[in-house]
């Protein structure tokens, strides 16, 4: 592609993101991303890249979310008939999440991230990897469920290995695959400990080095700093939630097996 091409393009996108037409949007950046196989995409343009797609699979992954608990109702009532409906229809949605997140791995794995060169675009296309391998594994089932669970924990992973050796604490990027990467810990391996544990880590990790934040980024950083204490703050809840659920279940199931020896003993 031409320079001069590759410039409209990326004019292109941006047109259609002020005009909200993400899917044009996505298809004008998927241009760009296939086009510099040996050259690196600009700030700039892997942050488009990812706004595209952030919109066409967020609208999606709402729409998913909205039918699965339309869906739950519906089988709670018992009515059948709407259930298949639902589900055929929530299959609908679930394709079309299976090709936006085939897509956009597609073009991580065969052209952005074999010619990242700097740990932040490492970083920022192998947490992109782990991104969409996470919303595959939140409509999957069974095995695909499992396999896409996997490829976000290596992902993830690597990305993690990467930003603690050559970006700051207190790098946006580094911030935002701990963030992801605990939600991810939270939501799909159902592990709330390991979630806390990550997320606390890089909260305290950053607000050690906070007086060292350039500028330019100090925005974002906080702001992603902002949304790890409020997950773990929402997440610590969740557990004390629980926690006193089970100790009041242990309290009555002691209370009822005293309650029986006692009638036992007043039989006698």
């Amino acid at each position: 592609m031409s320079s001069s091409s590759r410039e409209e393009n990326v004019y292109m996108a941006k047109l259609a993101e002020q005009a909200e037409r993400y899917e044009e949007m996505v298809e004008f950046m998927e241009k760009v991303a296939k086009s510099v196989d040996n050259e690196e995409l600009t700030v700039e343009e892997r942050n488009l890249l990812s706004v595209a797609y952030k919109n066409v699979i967020g609208a999606r992954r709402a729409s998913w979310r909205i039918i699965s608990s339309i869906e739950q109702k519906e089988e709670s009532k018992g009515n059948e008939d709407h259930v298949a409906i639902i589900k055929d229809y929530r299959g609908k949605i679930e394709a079309e999440l299976s090709k936006i997140c085939d897509g956009i791995l597609n073009v991580l794995e065969a052209h952005l991230i074999p010619s990242a060169s700097p740990a932040e675009s490492k970083v920022f296309y192998l947490k992109m990897k782990g991104d969409y391998h996470r919303y595959l594994a939140e409509f999957k089932a069974g095995n695909e469920r499992k396999d896409a669970a996997e490829s976000t924990l290596v992902a993830y992973k690597s990305a993690q290995d990467i930003a603690t050796a050559e970006l700051a604490p207190t790098h946006p990027i580094r911030l935002g695959l701990a963030l992801n990467f605990s939600v991810f810990y939270y939501e799909i391996l159902n592990s709330p400990d390991r979630a806390c544990s990550l997320a606390k880590q890089a909260f305290d990790e950053a607000i050690a080095e906070l007086d060292t934040l350039g500028e330019e980024s100090y925005k974002d950083s906080t702001l992603i700093m902002q949304l790890l204490r409020d997950n773990l703050t929402l997440w610590t809840s969740d557990m004390t939630v629980s926690l006193l659920t089970q100790y009041r279940f242990i309290a009555l199931f002691a209370l009822s097996l005293t309650s029986l020896w006692l009638i036992g003993r007043s039989r006698r």
